[in-house]
Parts: C-alpha cells; structure tokens; sequence
C-alpha cells in the first residue's frame, strides 16, 4: 500500500512539474523571404533555436558570437536542420566595445538590409569585468547590446518596419536600478537583475525614440531554459544544476518560442516597448514601467559607451 502511494505521489509530482514547465509554442506561419536577421550568441542555446526557426521561414540568417570554432559548427547545424543555406556567422565580442564598433562597421558595409535584430547573447550571474571595466553582467547584458543597437539603427531605420528583440528575464523583479552605481559588481544574482532591469528599460524608450520610425522594440522573458549558461560556475554546480534544469527548466527550443513571436507575428504590433512571455504580453511591477527612469538609463548609457 505504501510502494502504491508512493509511485502515485511521484507520478503526481512528475505531472505538476511537467504541467509547470508547458511554453505557449508560436503558431504563426509567416515567412521571411528577403529578410535578414541578426542574432548575438546565436550558436548556442535559445539563440541557436531562434536562428533555426527563422531560417526554416526563408530569411537570412547572421549569428554574432566570439567563438569562432562553435560559430561555425552552429552554422552547418542550422543549416541541415533549417535546409537554409543562407546563414552565416560574423565575429563580436559584446564584452569589448572596440569589437562591437568594428563588427558594426563590417556590417554596415556588407549587409543592405536588417530586418530583425535579437540581443539574445547574455552573461550569467558572475562577478567579473569587460575589456573596459564595465561589471560583465551590466556591460554584455546592456552596455554591449545598446551600443550594438545603436550604431545599427541606420540600417534598420532604412530597412523598415523592422524589429528589435532583447531577451530579459523575470528575475528583474527583485532589484532597482542605483544610478550612483550602475556599475554594480557586488552580489552575483543582484548585478544579474539589474541588467535584465536595464533590458527592459531599454526596449521601453527605444520603442519611444523610434516612434514613427519604422522600427518597433519588444523585451522577452523566455522562461527558464536549459541551457549551457552554467559553463561559467564550477563543476559542483553545474553538477547541481543539472538537475534542477531537467525538473523545472525548459528546453532551449521552447524558450526561443516567444522570441520567434515577437519576430514574426503582428499581433505584437501593438504592444510596441512591450514585455513578452508565453507568446502574449506580460504585465511589468509599476517601478519598471517608468519613462524618467528608461530616459535617464538611456543618457547614462550613451555616457558610459561614449556615444554622447
């Protein structure tokens, strides 16, 4: 009688965590014909997901990653799985603005057209520094995205309607932005939100300044995904961790559904600086919605990365 209960109870359990780990799945058909889109840390992960499903939809397909060797693999294995032979891969470095101003440069002067641009690459919960002293976290997260998006805005301006998705997280729920310090660099977990904050505020006056421009921003939480973002913590951990991802956490190719949504769907049309998760929009806690705070974040930034 007790073995009985107890396969029911583990039955149950395995249902309720199976339940708790269902995404919405994208069910728009629209194909992208003519278009290019670019995603950072496209060879892996999420990344590596989207680049796949938007390559299934006809477009062309660049990823920008450091690692040119994984680079590169990811690039034969979207295209036997896409049946694309459009996609390519070009080198950025988002933790070194130099790299990001001559990748931009390159890009610039290779590519006509960039119809979707997703700052999709992200740096894990550790304590450690850019190339120009920036916290990792707040310096790949946002700095290097914002920058990247920036210089890029002339093409995607000239390419329009476009899009630009930047994946965040929930997790931003539990820090304020301090703009004595938004180089912070003190507890893990907390420089972690702040920079996923930092995404939102983003989305929110790029949204703003491109209004009427042709180009439309969204912010996306794509759930907690099983990912290879764990090679930056020790073998205990990602030992750990593993294990807690196979219960809880969902696969890459689930996660990057809200991203492809957001790519392609027009129903998202409307929510332009919206926030996304399951393939609809999510309510934001109020001090993330606030416009004086996504301008001032936007002026400091372009401060620190000196476009101002």
């Amino acid at each position: 009688m007790f073995l009985l209960y107890f396969i029911l109870s583990g039955l149950v359990c395995f249902l309720v965590l199976k339940w708790m780990k269902r995404r919405m799945h994208c069910m728009d058909v629209t194909r992208l014909n003519g278009k290019t889109v670019l995603i950072t840390g496209g060879n892996s992960g999420i990344g590596k997901e989207t680049a796949v499903a938007l390559a299934l939809r006809g477009a062309r397909v660049i990823i920008a990653c450091r690692d040119e060797e994984k680079a590169r693999k990811a690039v034969r294995e979207i295209k036997s799985r896409s049946h694309n032979l459009n996609v390519i891969y070009m080198e950025v470095d988002l933790a070194n603005m130099k790299s990001i101003r001559d990748f931009s440069k390159s890009f610039l002067q290779q590519e006509k057209r960039l119809d979707i641009l997703i700052n999709n690459a992200g740096m894990p919960s550790v304590l450690d520094w850019t190339d120009d002293n920036f916290s990792m976290c707040f310096g790949v997260n946002h700095l290097g995205h914002f920058l990247l998006t920036d210089l890029l805005l002339p093409r995607l301006k000239e390419s329009s309607p476009s899009r630009v998705i930047t994946l965040t997280c929930s997790n931003y729920k539990y820090q304020k932005l301090d703009f004595q310090d938004l180089n912070y660099n003190l507890f893990p977990f907390f420089t972690y939100c702040r920079s996923k904050l930092a995404n939102i505020y983003f989305t929110q006056e790029l949204a703003r300044m491109m209004e009427g421009k042709g180009v439309t921003a969204y912010s996306v939480h794509p759930g907690y995904v099983h990912s290879n973002w764990t090679c930056h913590y020790s073998v205990l951990f990602r030992i750990l961790m593993q294990v807690v991802m196979f219960m809880f956490f969902v696969s890459s190719e689930a996660g990057a559904q809200t991203v492809v949504y957001c790519a392609v769907s027009d129903e998202v049309l409307p929510h332009n600086g919206g926030y996304f998760t399951d393939c609809r929009p999510a309510t934001l806690r109020a001090f993330a919605r606030d416009p004086g705070v996504a301008k001032k974040l936007w002026e400091a930034s372009e401060r620190l990365v000196k476009l101002a």
